[in-house]
């Protein structure tokens, strides 16, 4: 049987994917994928927090320990679909931006 072949547009999220289906992740199966939210220090991480929690998604805050900077890490239980990824990264970015923050990337925890 010819396995299909996904297409994903050329670009970091994209190849991020690309690299996801070579590995063998299942996109047929919700993934939890993690989005980070650069923040500029901890009480604007906090806030910021309660407010992604109330666009139901599980955060938590964490400090780098070389860098010292401050980050929020939002995850959510979705299918890998990059229309989605990016949809979900402009809404972090326009929740994120009057405190000060901004979506900066995210990842995935294969199950």
């Amino acid at each position: 049987m010819e396995e299909k072949q996904m297409k994903f547009p050329n670009d970091a999220d994209g190849d991020a994917l690309r690299s996801l289906y070579k590995d063998g992740v299942d996109f047929k199966k919700q993934q939890s994928v993690e989005f980070f939210v650069a923040v500029p220090d901890q009480v604007t991480g906090e806030k910021l927090s309660q407010v992604l929690k109330g666009e139901g998604f599980n955060c938590f805050l964490e400090q780098d320990d070389e860098t010292e900077e401050w980050a929020c890490s939002c995850s959510k239980r979705m299918l890998l679909n990059y229309k989605e990824l990016m949809d979900i990264q402009n809404k972090i970015n326009s929740i994120s931006k009057p405190h000060g923050g901004f979506s900066d990337g995210w990842g995935v925890f294969v199950d």
